[in-house]
């Protein structure tokens, strides 16, 4: 069974609006650990976009989407979002939703880019035209 499932994504122009969600299947996945997302466009590095620390709501936020995605939580579906405004071309990549167990939420880009994260998602397209 795929432990996290991901939907949302698809296209928008510039200055529109997506959202992504992605769901625990198991809850020891989802409880007080870190969910997020990181992404990864055609010959660039896995960039960490956002996480949260579903125990307590801490957040982290890549520089370059501070302002335009808010990463939010409901905690009776084990569910997280990604909502993401005023889109840009350069917010096109494969997004993957990801887990990771039992550490803060500033340790996130450094797992993404590491490739440590417990359970990952298998990604979903998003595409900004200008």
């Amino acid at each position: 069974q795929v432990p996290l499932v991901e939907s949302g994504g698809g296209s928008a122009q510039t200055g529109g609006s997506l959202r992504l969600s992605c769901e625990a299947v198991h809850a020891y996945i989802y409880s007080n650990n870190l969910m997020g997302w990181f992404r990864q466009a055609p010959g660039k590095e896995r960039e960490g976009v956002a996480a949260v620390y579903t125990g307590g709501g801490n957040t982290y936020y890549h520089d370059s989407v501070k302002g335009r995605f808010t990463i939010f939580q409901d905690n009776f579906k084990s569910t997280v979002y990604l909502q993401m405004d005023n889109l840009e071309p350069e917010d096109s990549a494969v997004y993957y939703c990801a887990a990771a167990y039992r550490t803060a939420v500033g340790v996130w880009p450094h797992l993404v880019q590491q490739n440590t994260l417990d359970v990952q998602g298998q990604g979903t397209l998003v595409t900004v035209s200008s």
